[in-house]
Parts: structure tokens; sequence; C-alpha cells
């Protein structure tokens, strides 16, 4: 019978020293709105409300799904902790929104303190790109929950925006253009279906069209596009004009996405080959036999945000953002008709 807390499965002295190594990572993130460190039982954070005149808040919480698989059986872990807070961070970017502050929820089977200091470093790593404050978090450790060596992640970030910079989509109207930014790859969708396809036993190989191995691709970070999306808004915006809406691409792929930034009766045609898709999709559709509605309602395809603006804005688009590229417009949408469609 367990007569300690540590012979029951839990090691305080780990967690512990995991909350050492964690709050070093953490404090690299400051910002000067951060009221205290980490350790409290709530984290304080002072709100500029001259920066951001009458203040809308903007919140989201999201996880790595089962791409952490991917990371467990392969021993990395610093690149799924830069995965949850690019995602979180385009979740309220593409409102608006500027990102102020992240905490993580990080439950895990059997607690190791490198282990925890390896993902948090990379969520710092990432909230240092992103001028993010990381301000907390919780670490379980949940013998019984979770395998011993599994563990799993969530994030959450709150970011604020002056009502007037709110990006709601709400302007958009046919033939305005569709453009896109690339991924990294899968990003942190599609995994489950992935792992179908290309087992454990595939991941330290190399494939044909890869640099590196499979594990490699798969592994690549969810992209963050905070600073594209600042910089497409600079640029339209000294031309007078603004963006009209951006669609993070993410689970439910192109086809349960877009059309979230959309007015009803909207919908986008999208030019199959207007971009280059990476060739880890092509490699999963090939082995897996998946057809092409399956693909685009799963995968982002190597298209990781889009943003509509009028059509006589798209060479000023194109300029602010080098790596973009047009790939479809809006169209009118009946009812009972795909709102998403590609030819």
């Amino acid at each position: 019978m367990a007569r300690t807390y540590r012979e029951a499965g839990v090691d305080l002295e780990e967690a512990r020293r995991a909350v050492e190594l964690i709050s070093r990572a953490a404090a690299r993130t400051t910002t000067p709105e951060v009221l205290g460190g980490v350790g409290g039982f709530g984290s304080l954070f002072r709100l500029d409300t001259e920066r951001w005149p009458d203040p809308v808040l903007v919140a989201s919480t999201d996880g790595v799904g089962t791409k952490l698989k991917i990371a467990i059986a392969l021993a990395r872990h610093d690149t799924v902790g830069e995965d949850l807070v690019n995602h979180c961070v385009n979740d309220v970017a593409v409102q608006g929104a500027d990102p102020l502050f992240f905490l993580d929820y990080f439950g895990v089977g059997r607690l190791q303190a490198d282990q925890a200091a390896a993902l948090v470093a990379g969520m710092a790593r990432a909230c240092l790109a992103n001028g993010v404050a990381l301000v907390g978090g919780e670490t379980a450790e949940l013998p019984g929950l979770y395998q011993e060596a599994d563990y799993d992640l969530a994030g959450f970030v709150v970011g604020v925006a002056a009502r007037a910079d709110l990006v709601t989509g709400a302007r958009v109207r046919a033939g305005d253009v569709l453009i896109g930014l690339p991924s990294n790859g899968l990003h942190t969708n599609g995994y489950s279906l992935a792992r179908r396809v290309f087992g454990e036993a595939d991941w330290k190989r190399n494939a044909p069209g890869l640099e590196g191995t499979l594990g490699d691709a798969l592994l690549a970070p969810h992209r963050s596009y905070l600073a594209e999306m600042r910089a497409l808004r600079s640029a339209l915006r000294a031309a007078r004009s603004d963006v009209l809406a951006y669609a993070h691409i993410t689970g439910g792929g192109w086809v349960e996405n877009v059309p979230r930034t959309l007015p009803q009766g909207l919908g986008v045609q999208v030019e199959s080959g207007s971009w280059p898709v990476p060739r880890i999709f092509s490699l999963i559709q090939q082995k897996g036999d998946i057809p092409d509605d399956e693909m685009v309602r799963t995968f982002n395809l190597g298209i990781g945000l889009t943003c509509v603006v009028r059509r006589s804005q798209v060479e000023t688009a194109l300029e602010a953002l080098p790596e973009a590229c047009v790939v479809g417009r809006v169209l009118a949408s009946r009812r009972g008709q795909p709102r998403v469609t590609f030819i």
C-alpha cells in the first residue's frame, strides 16, 4: 500500500524542480504590463487603455492534438511548445487583436522536469517572438489518468483590440480577392489521419521529396502569422483601405474555416494549383488513398492563413507580403451549396 504521495505516483520534488526551470523560461518573456511573476494563484496584467481605446478583449484556447504522439515517440518536445503558442496567437490575431499574455496546461503521467522544461522552452521562444508574456500555467502529474510516458498540452491566450480595429469579415463582398500565406506543413491539424497513414515505424525514415525524415516534416512547427497580419494592415491603411477578413486554416481545413470569416450568402472559389502544395501532403494522400474532398476538409494543404482584400488592393497586399499569392475570389453562395469550391 502506498503511504506517501511519491509512492502513489506523484513526485513533489520533481514538480518543484520543474517549476524552477519553467519559471526561468517564463521570466524571459515578461513585458512591462505584467505585475508580479510566475507563482501566484493568479496572474496580474495591466491593460494600457491609451494604446487600445475602447478596448475589446479577445481570448482563445487550443491544444496540439495527436501531434504529441509523434513528439513523444521521437523524444522531441520543444517544437510542440511553439505549436501551442503560435496556434493560439493566430486565433486572436485574425480578429485584429494584439496578443498580450499566455498560459499553459501540461498534464502528464509521470513528471520529468527536463521534459517539462523543454516544452516550456518552446513556449517561451514563441512568446518572445510574438511579444507575448508567459504569465503562468498549470503542471499536473496525473498517474492513472495518463500512461506514464504520455502528456497533453493546452494553451490560453488573451489579446486586445480597439473596438474600431476588430476584423469581423462584415464588409466582405462578392468580387473581393482571397490571398494565402504558406504553412510549414500540417501545423497542428490532421494528425490522427496522418498517423493512420504513416505509423511510428515510418517516422524516422526518409521519404522521397522531403528534406530529412518523415518525422521532421510532421513536427515542423505551427507558424505564427502575427507579423504578416500587422504588415498587411499597415500597408493597406497607408493606402486608405484595410484587410476585410482573415481565416486561420486549422481543424476542419479550408471547408470549415474560410466560411467562418464571411457574411452569409458569400463563399470562395479557390484556384487549385495557384500555390505549391508541400510534398508531405501528397505523400499522405497517395499512401492513404485519400480523396481530394477529404484532404481539403482535414488539412491546410500548404496555406495556413487566408486574407480577403479589395481587388484594387491586391498589388499593395502582395508587396507587403512577399510570400503570399492570390488563391481565389469571393463570390455569391446559394443556400445549400458548398461555400468553398475548388476549380
